[in-house]
């Protein structure tokens, strides 16, 4: 097994570069995750609609190992889901669904086991020693994090790689993941595929992936209920 890079000195003495402390790595990742997405997103929209018949053309098959390949890209957040989601939508509709339960479940397993081995479990402890305000979100998130998983996924405005490497760094378990993100996902993903299903050309829907008024209304739902869900917690009592 590879060893897990201890933090248990960052407990117990001050560290030795004095950025570590004002930047720790959950907060730099975190931070990199979340830009990630926002750079390739244009990227894949040229690519996607520059080559619409070549993509139009894959048989099935080769679809498997793109989605493979896009599981371990959408798990360091340079494949945005929401976007694969409107692509595999267009070119494959209805079938093009299960192929993107499996990418984001695979990439939820490909960060937990990642982050497993970049942290010790002495990281709780210092996050708490650190933020003591923290301890009581930590108590709440513990009892049942199935919830806040399952309203994080249910939003289409959340990174999805950074709420993955947060709630590995929290203490939830894979299966935990895999289970809140599967019932929060699906439905987003639904959504996005029948977008990308009813749009007539690929550059109209990667341009204005919003368009049309039944859509901007099942998305606004979907962060009303995924927000009120998500304060719920927070305001929730232990």
């Amino acid at each position: 097994d590879v060893p897990l890079l201890s933090l248990d000195k960052f407990t117990k003495r001050p560290l030795p570069n004095p950025l570590f402390r004002k930047y720790p790595l959950p907060l730099v990742l975190s931070t990199v995750l979340a830009i990630l997405p926002l750079l390739t997103s244009s990227v894949l929209t040229a690519w996607a609609i520059g080559y619409e018949s070549e993509w139009a053309a894959l048989p099935l098959h080769r679809w498997i190992w793109i989605t493979l390949l896009l599981t371990i890209a959408s798990a360091f957040a340079l494949t945005p889901p929401t976007f694969l989601a409107l692509v595999y939508g267009y070119f494959l509709g209805w079938l093009g669904l299960p192929f993107l339960v499996v990418m984001n479940l695979g990439a939820i397993a490909i960060v937990y086991g990642l982050a497993k081995r970049l942290i010790s479990p002495g990281f709780i402890t210092q996050l708490q020693e650190a933020y003591p305000a923290s301890t009581k979100l930590l108590t709440r998130f513990h009892k049942n994090p199935v919830r806040l998983i399952f309203f994080t996924k249910l939003s289409p405005a959340l990174p999805f790689a950074v709420t993955n490497l947060l709630f590995t760094f929290f203490g939830a378990r894979l299966r935990q993941m895999m289970f809140g993100g599967a019932l929060g996902m699906i439905p987003r993903t639904a959504l996005a595929v029948w977008a990308g299903f009813k749009a007539k050309e690929i550059r109209t829907l990667l341009e204005n992936p919003n368009e049309g008024t039944t859509t901007q209304v099942l998305i606004f739902g979907l962060i009303v209920f995924s927000t009120l869900g998500i304060g719920w917690f927070f305001k929730g009592k232990e």
